[in-house]
This record gives structure tokens, sequence and C-alpha cells, in this order.
């Protein structure tokens, strides 16, 4: 966190954007789903899909995000948990 905000200090623009959405989009594997189930009237229902209250979803997302943004972090983007801040510097 102390590399961002002394990198943060020298940008031109910067862009900050909430990845709260992004939580929903990543997959639970098979072998996972049946650990988490809602079991209301109308039968047993299991979560397809990471939800908000999982211990390690912070972290899990995160490392997510740095995968598929591998090449942008730290030249025009950074990631940290959910929030992604986009930058322009001109130096």
């Amino acid at each position: 966190m102390e590399q961002l905000i002394q990198v943060a200090t020298r940008l031109e623009l910067i862009s900050l954007l909430d990845g709260f959405l992004g939580y929903n989009q990543i997959l639970v594997s098979e072998g996972d789903q049946n650990k988490r189930n809602l079991t209301i009237i109308w039968g047993t229902f299991s979560y397809k899909r990471m939800f908000f209250n999982l211990i390690n979803i912070g972290s899990t997302f995160q490392r997510v995000m740095e995968f598929v943004l591998m090449e942008l972090i730290w030249n025009t983007i950074f990631v940290y948990l959910d929030d992604l801040i986009l930058f322009y510097k001109n130096y």
C-alpha cells in the first residue's frame, strides 16, 4: 500500500473503479458448490458463483484480477482488493 501511495503522488490523472459486483462473476468449483447450500420450502439450492460471505473472497478476487490484468498492473492500473485504480503518468 505504501508503494501505491508513493507512485500515486506523481501521477497526472487517476480514476477509481469499484469491483463490487465482480465477486459474482467468479465460478465456484463443482466440488465446493454443495458446501454452502440454501434450503427453502421449494428445495435446496447451491451457489454456482462466489458470494460475499466467504472468508477468502477478497484475496481470491484480487488474485483473479491480478491474473487477468497481469500486463497492465503498475503500468496503467493498480488492483487493491475490489478497487481498481486507473492512472495516467506523464513523466
